[in-house]
């Protein structure tokens, strides 16, 4: 009787423990701060779960735009312009995977050179070494010329202000 006992206790303490599995709800677990930066550590610690990590983020538009941002935000800081001064390999290789980038997504191309021309019109410093790279650089000065003459036949007005300014500045030089 004792052991019918037994073995009936131990059958409704198995059957129990089985029957009260554990959940995981990611949000909710989430949602607590020290776990968040428990897991948070846990794939950055472990190449292979951080590359599953960013191979699952690349997968969602959104976490992609995210990640661009990131990057951009990344390339445009002093940390990362020291980091490849530091290391040559690794700017060679950058350039090179940024070329092919360009290249299969001319709508990126044309976004980049925008915002580097933005940058470099915000000060003196910029505007001369954009300057001087259109005067040593034909194919740009063409396409310069090209946008200028665009830019004139649209908006005749100011054609005529820089019509005037080079003939004052003519008239100085005498």
């Amino acid at each position: 009787m004792k052991t019918k006992t037994t073995v009936l206790i131990a059958i409704t303490f198995i059957g129990t423990l089985v029957s009260c599995k554990s959940t995981f709800n990611a949000t909710e677990t989430l949602r607590v701060e020290e776990n968040r930066n428990a897991i948070y550590q846990e794939i950055i610690s472990n190449p292979v779960q951080f590359t599953n990590f960013i191979s699952e983020a690349r997968k969602n538009e959104e976490a992609k735009k995210i990640l661009m941002k990131g990057h951009m935000e990344q390339m445009e800081s002093e940390n990362m312009k020291m980091m490849m001064e530091k290391n040559p390999d690794m700017k060679e290789k950058m350039q090179s995977h940024m070329k092919k980038m360009m290249d299969k997504n001319p709508e990126m191309m044309q976004k980049m050179q925008s915002k580097m021309l933005e940058k470099m019109m915000e000060n003196e410093k910029g505007r001369k070494m954009l300057m001087e790279k259109i005067h040593n650089n034909e194919m740009m000065k063409k396409e310069m010329k090209k946008r200028m003459k665009k830019m004139m036949d649209e908006n005749p007005d100011m054609m005529e202000k820089m019509m005037q300014k080079k003939k004052k500045k003519m008239e100085d030089k005498r």
